[in-house]
């Protein structure tokens, strides 16, 4: 069973659009709405494809008692935390060539009592797992006057409580909860040169940035690195791998589709890397934030064989690089 918590979950409308321009009136070709947030969609994406996971959502108004209406029809199996403050909801922009506009509401803030609840409930659904809980996945966005450290001391309470803890956030909370030794984390580009400040321009760059995490107490690091693949730094080893992807229509969602694929995969090691990549690939295929199922993964062409994963070379250039700022947006 792999459970996630998302602390700031949203409702998530994407509209399709020729083009974006600033100051018209623009007619949209397709419009959809989805449940949304880092850890939602880990999940949505295990329920997809079968794999046991069960999602702890905060929700609070009419936006929230919608998110939950949406993920009752999926069919997501969840708990759900009633919190005061209601429910964000995002707007994305999406071009026919791929280009994304993301508008991301803040959310609203959680008392420390709401906090410990929704701990509490992390752990009471682990117990009642019928076969225990191997992971936990904490990701997205922290809610505005959140502590930076939440993360970090929810990892401490999950490990305590014999779970692996996958930590998938960005700026201050992600140096933080590097601390308390989380099993894995999943940056992206600019959270990984964020995190270090370490202008990344090489798949080099992002083995050492990875070494780093990993000296500031991270187990392993699951790099997603958008078009150019992916880089898994482990104490197994360190694998590169890259998944062809034709016909783009949103990227939103596709890193927690890589993660969910990687924990599904077993959590480790180039097999793992291997499905991570199959899956965050189909996704990118498919409108808004939906996940993709096996049907999705079959008809883009894209399965585990079809990924190429090995010993990463250091020289190769990004397609795309950081500037080695130290950046401080959020997640989701």
């Amino acid at each position: 069973m792999i459970l996630t918590l998302t602390l700031n979950p949203s409702l998530d409308r994407t509209i399709e659009i020729a083009a974006l321009d600033r100051g018209a009136v623009i007619r949209a070709a397709a419009a959809r709405l989805d449940p949304g947030g880092k850890g939602v969609n880990v999940s949505r994406a295990l329920l997809a494809n079968a794999v046991a996971s069960r999602a702890v959502v905060p929700f609070g108004g009419d936006e929230g008692r919608q998110l939950v209406r949406l993920l009752a029809a999926e069919g997501l199996d969840m708990v759900t935390v009633p919190v005061a403050g209601p429910t964000r909801s995002n707007v994305t922009l999406a071009e026919p060539d791929g280009t994304i506009t993301k508008i991301n509401e803040p959310g609203t803030a959680l008392s420390a009592g709401e906090l410990d609840t929704i701990a509490d409930a992390v752990l009471d659904a682990a117990h009642d797992a019928s076969n225990g809980a191997d992971w936990v996945v904490a990701s997205g966005s922290l809610p505005p006057q959140v502590p930076a450290d939440v993360y970090a001391r929810l990892c401490r309470r999950f490990a305590g409580a014999g779970i692996h803890v996958a930590v998938d956030t960005s700026g201050p909370a992600l140096a933080s909860a590097l601390g308390a030794a989380p099993a894995l984390v999943k940056p992206n580009l600019e959270e990984l040169s964020g995190a270090t400040g370490m202008p990344i321009r090489r798949l080099g760059d992002v083995v050492e940035a990875a070494g780093k995490l990993r000296a500031a107490g991270a187990r392993a690091v699951l790099a997603s690195l958008g078009a150019d693949g992916a880089v898994l730094v482990e104490d197994q080893g360190i694998w590169y791998g890259e998944a062809p992807v034709t016909g783009p229509r949103s990227s939103v969602g596709a890193g927690d589709a890589m993660l969910a694929g990687f924990l599904a995969g077993g959590g480790h090691g180039p097999r793992a890397l291997a499905r991570a990549l199959a899956w965050g690939a189909a996704a990118v295929r498919l409108p808004g934030s939906r996940m993709p199922g096996p049907a999705d993964i079959g008809a883009a062409g894209i399965d585990a064989a079809a990924v190429t994963v090995g010993p990463p070379d250091p020289s190769r250039l990004l397609t795309t690089s950081s500037a080695g700022t130290h950046l401080t947006q959020h997640s989701g």
